[in-house]
């Protein structure tokens, strides 16, 4: 995790609990435009790290928090980690079969849609800033960004009333758009409109089926689900996913296999965008490291790999000299009072 989210980072260890350690942290600020924390509400408040501790040594600093529930409601104070916010958030009832029990995503997509919303939060402060030359105070929880990121499911129940169930793989909207089990395994059959269902059939042999008033067009679709999963099963077992992918992907019907991570990374897709990279790291056996790499694809400013992710406080020392102008001799003096 630490890998995943610490590329192009510089790491440095401060003792907020020391004065000294305190202290230090206070001269960053006075020149920073931003400072993330995560802390429950409270403690940067008695550490003296709060945003109106900070805005007293530098009026337009960009504080942002982010806690398990927010600065503020009755849960506030409660610890927030990402399996508990998917379970209470809602992601995890609609999540999973659609008689099995509620599935949490395999990966912890509160945690990172709480950084990205972060990040869009910390980018608009920044231009608000560049406009009126004010800083602000900016609060994060896991527990809204994961309620938001509830989407069209949501809207759709706070429109109907209508408490949404678990469908599995399928969609609550559109059909045929759901796994489906070739010859040789699983795969996913993303039928989005009409014309790509008109192109299914044919490549398929069913023309008829999308003649059928129960089945001509989505709506029906969606009303005659079970009836035409039954028709689709029974022909899709008759290829491979590779016949089925090859033969589709010509005419415009979007499909494509189940992969695992390995396949993913050996994808011609995935290979061809770069998405995954190859840094020195002097933790590794090797000495190098493979890593994620970014999904952003800039055409002038491009992402440029400088820094693999730092092993903890390995900048501390560096830093606090560029920017502090302390010296070797005192920055050994906070080393070994464990102050860094």
């Amino acid at each position: 995790m630490y890998t995943t989210v610490n590329r192009g980072k510089r790491a440095i260890t401060l003792d907020l609990n020391n004065e000294k350690g305190l202290n230090i942290f206070k001269k960053l600020c006075v020149n920073s435009d931003v400072v993330v924390q995560n802390y429950r509400p409270g403690v940067a408040k008695r550490l003296g790290i709060h945003y109106n501790d900070l805005i007293q040594i530098n009026p337009k600093i960009i504080v942002l928090s982010i806690s398990g529930f927010g600065q503020d409601g009755p849960y506030s104070k409660r610890g927030g980690y990402d399996y508990l916010v998917q379970a209470m958030g809602g992601i995890m009832s609609i999540t999973g079969e659609e008689k099995g029990k509620p599935t949490k995503i395999g990966v912890g997509v509160s945690d990172i849609i709480t950084g990205l919303y972060s990040s869009i939060a910390i980018l608009s402060a920044l231009r608000f800033k560049e406009v009126t030359g004010k800083g602000q105070h900016i609060d994060i929880s896991l527990m809204d960004s994961q309620v938001s990121w509830l989407s069209y499911v949501a809207q759709s129940y706070l429109i109907s009333g209508k408490i949404p169930d678990r469908i599995g793989n399928d969609h609550p909207s559109i059909v045929p758009y759901q796994t489906v089990k070739a010859k040789d395994g699983l795969m996913v059959l993303a039928i989005a409109n009409d014309r790509q269902f008109k192109n299914f059939c044919e490549f398929a042999d069913l023309s008829n089926l999308c003649k059928n008033s129960k089945f001509k067009n989505n709506s029906s679709r969606v009303k005659n689900r079970k009836e035409l999963n039954k028709i689709i099963g029974k022909t899709i077992l008759k290829k491979t996913i590779t016949e089925w992918v090859q033969g589709l992907t010509k005419i415009n019907v979007p499909c494509g296999p189940i992969n695992n991570i390995e396949q993913v990374f050996n994808d011609p897709q995935v290979k061809s965008r770069k998405m995954k990279i190859n840094m020195k790291h002097k933790k590794s056996k090797t000495g190098k490291i493979n890593i994620i790499g970014s999904p952003m694809n800039f055409s002038v400013s491009k992402i440029k790999y400088k820094k693999t992710p730092p092993t903890l406080g390995e900048d501390t020392a560096s830093f606090l000299k560029k920017f502090l102008k302390i010296s070797v001799q005192e920055i050994k003096k906070l080393k070994d009072k464990g102050i860094i």
